[in-house]
């Protein structure tokens, strides 16, 4: 019981006051919040918190418990002897309401803020998602009209993840070959081939050795895919999988010693994730059955592989896929 004097009674009025709007705050937030509460559980549904997110979050909710303690601090040192409460005390109580009640709003706001500005990343995500199972989708309908190639893309795929976690391991390339970067190549590699939608089937499926003129239009298949890529990135915008996947596509033909295709450069003129998918391509290559061949003898095809080390390829790669070489012949398997 409060003070029974001029100002405890001025002090109960306050505190009713005080204890009123909180309530109706709170009674606002349960009747109108519901479309809030439910926007909040379905995006918390869809992703976590991210570390700062759970940290800011930590701090939010440990200042208000310090606050809390504070709180129950005072009030036992406003007390008189009797147990009851001063005016000061009902005055600070009160306010202690109205606070805790601005802290509880001012702690859902930090979390729509958090949630509102992870929104976006999380569509943007889906929508990432969304053009990459399509741009892949085109890949495996490439793929499909070539009979003799099935499982390629995903194999490649496999082999440049293995390749590059290798060269990673090994401290090489740190200034590009991030764990992003390693994630952006496994994404792009299915693309690499992409241009040959432009080569007709006659030539694609053709038993038997192409002639030069044959050989020249399977060739364009290189420059084909990287302008397709090019264009795709104009409608999509810009997104790191699709620039490796344009270098990809460009230049898995060219040579170390640059005497490649389509564009002859050489050394270190070749993008990385090139270099490292023409390893993966030409391995798979040898190794599978082809219209025009067999699939050729494992033996044969490290051997083939180590004489155009210097050649062909980036010897640093080649190291670094010879010691590779069980888990690489486990996805061949």
């Amino acid at each position: 019981m409060y003070l029974l004097d001029g100002a405890g009674i001025g002090s109960d009025i306050y505190l009713f006051f005080s204890i009123s709007i909180s309530i109706g705050l709170l009674l606002l937030f349960l009747i109108k919040g519901k479309n809030w509460r439910q926007w909040f559980s379905e995006n918390l549904r869809h992703r976590h918190l991210q570390k700062w997110e759970s940290f800011l979050l930590c701090v939010v909710g440990v200042l208000i418990l310090i606050f809390i303690m504070a709180t129950e601090s005072q009030i036992a040192s406003h007390k008189d002897i009797a147990g009851n409460l001063t005016y000061e005390q009902g005055r600070f109580l009160g306010d202690t309401l109205i606070r805790g009640t601005t802290a509880f709003f001012i702690t859902l706001i930090i979390i729509v803020l958090v949630m509102q500005g992870n929104k976006s990343s999380y569509y943007n995500k889906r929508v990432m998602d969304m053009q990459f199972h399509i741009i892949t989708t085109m890949a495996d309908i490439v793929e499909s009209r070539d009979e003799n190639t099935g499982g390629h893309i995903k194999r490649t795929a496999k082999y440049v993840e293995i390749i590059s976690a290798e060269l990673k391991k090994r401290g090489l390339f740190k200034d590009i070959l991030t764990d992003k970067y390693i994630a952006d190549m496994i994404i792009a590699a299915p693309l690499h081939d992409i241009g040959k939608i432009h080569i007709s089937d006659a030539i694609l499926n053709r038993p038997g050795k192409f002639t030069d003129e044959e050989f020249e239009i399977m060739k364009s298949h290189a420059s084909a895919g990287q302008d397709l890529l090019i264009h795709i990135k104009s409608e999509l915008g810009e997104f790191d999988y699709l620039n490796i996947a344009v270098d990809m596509a460009a230049f898995h033909h060219e040579w170390w010693n640059g005497k490649g295709y389509p564009k002859g450069v050489s050394g270190q003129e070749i993008p990385l994730c090139a270099r490292i998918m023409a390893v993966a391509d030409v391995f798979d290559a040898l190794t599978s059955k082809r219209c025009y061949k067999n699939a050729m003898p494992l033996d044969k095809v490290y051997k083939i592989m180590e004489e155009e080390t210097g050649t062909h390829f980036d010897p640093v790669i080649m190291e670094a896929f010879f010691a590779v070489r069980e888990e690489i012949e486990k996805i061949l398997e």
